[in-house]
């Protein structure tokens, strides 16, 4: 499975940003798909992620503010941020997962006045 990121950018808070995530190769075999991000000298994290039959999870600190989808004729899964915060700053990875876990590239998001 091979991931492509795309979205990210630089946002003044309480702006918006979309990303998305392209999944190409053996796509049939994943169960869920999620963005995790990662700070400067900070864990990786979860955002959020989306199981194949459509159940989500949210990481308290984004719940309300942003919606993670799948556009399955795409094979892709969006992340809607909305109501961005300087604390939300930092690289945002796409995850796929199946009997092993697929990383993609990172993008970074950057909220800031």
């Amino acid at each position: 499975v091979q991931l492509q990121a795309s979205g990210g950018g630089l946002v003044q808070p309480g702006g918006s940003l979309r990303l998305s995530c392209a999944a190409s190769g053996n796509i049939f075999r994943i169960n869920a798909l999620g963005w995790y991000r990662q700070a400067p000298g900070k864990q990786r994290e979860l955002v959020a992620t989306i199981r194949s039959g459509g159940s989500t999870v949210y990481a308290d600190s984004v719940k309300g503010r942003f919606t993670i989808s799948r556009d399955i004729a795409k094979n892709a899964v969006n992340l809607q941020m909305n109501s961005l915060k300087p604390a939300d700053t930092a690289m945002y990875y796409c995850r796929a997962e199946s009997s092993i876990v697929f990383w993609g590239q990172g993008t970074q998001v950057t909220v800031s006045s």
